[in-house]
């Protein structure tokens, strides 16, 4: 009877050691599950920025008004009509 019991507590043990410890363990679900909620997390930015992107494309594509604010903002162009007034500042360091 010892022996069966001896036998009982072995597999006992052993069988907490692979539940706690082992390849498949809870400690392991509970790594790949921290894993899974930062993936998620970065996902759900990138779909963020994705729809962004894709409404500027649109945008771009539909009509002249995004085009003409981007060659406006970043190119420093003026349209047909339009008279440019460059304002510059004193430099008082000089002085």
């Amino acid at each position: 009877m010892k022996i069966f019991f001896g036998f009982l507590g072995f597999l006992l043990l052993t069988l907490q050691y692979q539940l706690w410890l082992g390849d498949d363990s809870v400690r392991s679900l509970n790594l790949v599950e921290a894993e899974l909620e930062a993936q998620r997390s970065n996902n759900d930015g990138l779909i963020d920025r994705n729809r962004l992107v894709e409404i500027e494309v649109l945008d771009l594509k539909s009509g002249t008004e995004a085009v003409e604010e981007r060659a406006r903002s970043e190119l420093g162009m003026i349209g047909k009509g339009e008279t440019f007034y460059m304002i510059l500042l004193k430099n008082t360091a000089n002085e």
